[in-house]
């Protein structure tokens, strides 16, 4: 049994394709970064955030990989459409929030430990995406979809 999951999943082509995808915006990041920055940073890799969003670019491509796959009028395409909506929204919009307040509360704690009254540790700031960079990876992940198919 546990050997028919494993050949189910090496023949799943949407899945390969949606992970390639996320890889490529990754990539991206990191191609970006080095040439805005003039420097590697790790965190591009593997981190959230940054141009293009790679959550954008991976739900985008599991939605049109469906579409194309089991019809743009399937259940199937229907639920990973609605899927990618929620995880655009939030990647752009609750995830971003949540960056613009940890910057906020930096600079509060900053003050602070300069008077010498707090030791905690900074907040991640980087953790949403500007609609520029959910509107790339969108982009990227409707390209890949339709280029592996």
């Amino acid at each position: 049994m546990h050997q028919d999951i494993l050949k189910e999943l090496l023949r799943n082509k949407i899945i390969f394709i949606t992970i390639l995808t996320w890889v490529i915006a990754q990539m991206l990041k990191v191609i970006i970064g080095l040439f805005r920055d003039r420097k590697f940073d790790f965190r591009w890799l593997i981190g959230s955030g940054g141009m293009p969003s790679s959550h954008a670019a991976g739900v985008s491509c599991l939605a049109m990989a469906t579409g194309i796959n089991y019809g743009f009028d399937s259940i199937y395409f229907s639920l990973a459409t609605t899927f990618a909506f929620i995880v655009m929204f939030d990647a752009q919009g609750v995830r971003r929030s949540t960056g613009r307040q940890a910057r906020i509360l930096n600079k509060v704690m900053d003050d602070i430990y300069w008077q010498g009254k707090i030791k905690e540790n900074r907040l991640r700031e980087f953790v949403g995406h500007t609609p520029i960079e959910v509107i790339a990876g969108f982009l990227l992940g409707i390209i890949v979809a339709y280029l592996a198919y």
